[in-house]
């Protein structure tokens, strides 16, 4: 570490690639520098990561530009010497990412010349009106690609709702989804969906929040992170037709979750690591320890893990995991493998 001031390393702190959402590979370790070591200088980045300073201060420029990293007003080159840069937190940082990634995405059908005709729908209550009214005349088939990792109680009880009478009136209904969020609910949700006869796929990641009705209508959120500002309705059948395609291609690259009939099962970071400590012989209190947190958080992250599986203890979850190919089993020693594949 260079210099006597300098921050402490955060361990057990996740910090995702930046470089998916087409940050350079310079700024994404910049970026990480300043998670895990706290506000540093630039030059102390420099010493540190054992860069060039100008890659510093083209890393720190893009970060700022992002608005990623803070430490004063202007470009970092002009200051780089006298301030102190820190990072703002990783989920910040991947929010601000994702919407700029769906704000450069081309608006939908705008690609020819002239304008396309669209109505505003000015709000969330506004939308789920008309949602209403498209559903309840819905006949073959329902497209919905959902951008979000975590959904609300009322998101998800409306949805559950529409999927419900759309399937028992025999429309196919089709979703696409992220891996959802720790805590979040919606993977019961997805089993049950499937359970009803709907069709379901995750990808990494999605361009537009959006529902297709019968491939005559298409509504696109304005802001896929806040439905508060509502939604677009296309019903010209070139636009329509090209969000259609847009489907259709996410839905030919994503995973189906319900491989062989079990459910995936995507964990966090703490949670993986929190299993493989606990499979290595840690106890609670030297696993808490070496993951920097303490045992009470380590015992709820486990208690949260065992209700979204389903499962009352321990045991049951590392049978529910090993069926679920949610963790990896810990490898044997040397050679126990070949012993065991003998006849």
């Amino acid at each position: 570490m260079a210099g006597s001031e300098r921050g402490v390393l955060t361990v057990g702190r996740a910090v995702p690639s930046l470089v998916r959402w087409g940050v350079s590979a310079d700024a994404d370790l910049v970026y990480r520098c300043l998670v895990s070591f706290g506000a540093q200088r630039a030059g102390d980045v420099a010493a540190d990561l054992g860069l060039a300073p100008r890659r510093v201060r083209a890393a720190l420029d893009e970060l700022v530009a992002a608005d990623l990293v803070r430490g004063g007003q202007g470009p970092a080159a002009g200051a780089v010497d006298g301030l102190s840069w820190h990072a703002v937190p990783p989920d910040a940082a991947v929010k601000a990412l994702r919407r700029r990634a769906l704000h450069r995405v081309p608006a939908p059908g705008r690609a020819g010349p002239g304008p396309v005709p669209a109505r505003l729908l000015p709000d969330l209550r506004a939308t789920r009106q008309r949602i209403a009214q498209l559903v309840a005349v819905e006949r073959a088939e329902h497209l919905a690609m959902n951008p979000e990792q975590a959904f609300s109680s009322d998101t998800l009880a409306i949805g559950s709702a529409i999927d419900a009478d759309l399937l028992g009136r025999k429309v196919r209904v089709r979703s696409l989804g992220l891996p959802p969020a720790d805590g979040d609910r919606s993977s019961a949700y997805a089993v049950r969906f499937a359970r009803l006869g709907g069709e379901y796929r995750l990808a990494d990641r999605l361009p537009h929040k959006m529902m297709i009705f019968d491939r005559r209508v298409a509504l696109v959120a304005v802001d896929p992170l806040d439905l508060d500002h509502g939604s677009w309705e296309f019903t010209e059948p070139a636009a329509v037709e090209s969000l259609v395609s847009l489907f259709v291609r996410q839905w030919s690259g994503a995973t189906d979750p319900c491989r062989n009939g079990v459910p995936s099962l995507v964990l966090t970071q703490r949670e993986k690591a929190v299993i493989a400590l606990l499979a290595d012989g840690h106890t609670d209190a030297t696993a808490a320890k070496q993951l920097g947190v303490s045992t009470r958080t380590l015992t709820y992250t486990l208690r949260g893990l065992m209700d979204r599986v389903g499962v009352e203890n321990r045991f049951q979850l590392g049978l529910a995991l090993g069926a679920m190919h949610a963790v990896t089993p810990p490898a044997g020693p040397a050679g126990e493998h070949e012993e065991g594949s003998q006849p």
